[in-house]
C-alpha cells in the first residue's frame, strides 16, 4: 500500500478518513537513523488516534536543522523505511522550518510531539489551537538521538583505530 503523498493529495485522503469518523494524529521529524526513541514516539503517537500521519523533514530541512553531513540517509531511503512501519498510515515530506502548513491543511485532531518538548514549547501550538486541535507530548523520556548515536559510532571507530 502506498503511504507517501504530496500534501494536496493527502488533504483529500485525510478528509475521507475524518468523514469515516477517524481520529487523525500528526507526528513529524527527521528520522535520520531510526532508533528506539523514534519507535516509542511513533507508537505513543499512534495510540492517540486511528490514523497516524508522519510529516518527514526533507533532506534540505534536515541539513538546515542538523548541520554538515546530515542527513545520513536521504529522504527516499527514510520514506521507504518509515513506510514499512505498520504504525505509520500516511507520509508527507516538508521543507519548511515547522509543520504549520501541514497542520492548517490537514487539521489533525492531535499534533503529537516528542518528549523534548512541553505543551508550552511546541512551536506550532498557536496554529493547533486556531483550528481546535490538541497537542500531545508522547514517546517517553528522551534517551537517545541520532546525533548521540553518530557520536558513539565515531568514538568507537577512533578507539578501534587508535587501539590497532
Amino acid at each position: 500500500m502506498k503511504k507517501i503523498y504530496a500534501l494536496s493529495r493527502l488533504k483529500t485522503l485525510i478528509q475521507t478518513e475524518k468523514n469515516r469518523g477517524k481520529r487523525i494524529v500528526l507526528a513529524n521529524g527527521c528520522f535520520d537513523l531510526i532508533h528506539i526513541g523514534h519507535i516509542r514516539y511513533l507508537r505513543k503517537a499512534k495510540q492517540k488516534g486511528d490514523v497516524l500521519v508522519l510529516a518527514l523533514n526533507s533532506d534540505s530541512s534536515v541539513h538546515k536543522l542538523k548541520g554538515e553531513g546530515r542527513p545520513i540517509l536521504d529522504q527516499r531511503e527514510r520514506v521507504e523505511i518509515l513506510s514499512a512501519f505498520y504504525l505509520v498510515d500516511y507520509l508527507t515530506i516538508f521543507s519548511e522550518n515547522n509543520v504549520e502548513k501541514i497542520l492548517l491543511a490537514l487539521k489533525p485532531d492531535i499534533h503529537a510531539k516528542g518528549s523534548d518538548y512541553t505543551k508550552e514549547t511546541v512551536p506550532e501550538k498557536e496554529t493547533v489551537k486556531s483550528y481546535g486541535g490538541s497537542i500531545a507530548i508522547v514517546g517517553g523520556e528522551k534517551v537517545n538521538s541520532t546525533s548521540q548515536i553518530i557520536e558513539r559510532i565515531v568514538s568507537k571507530e577512533k578507539r578501534s583505530y587508535l587501539g590497532s
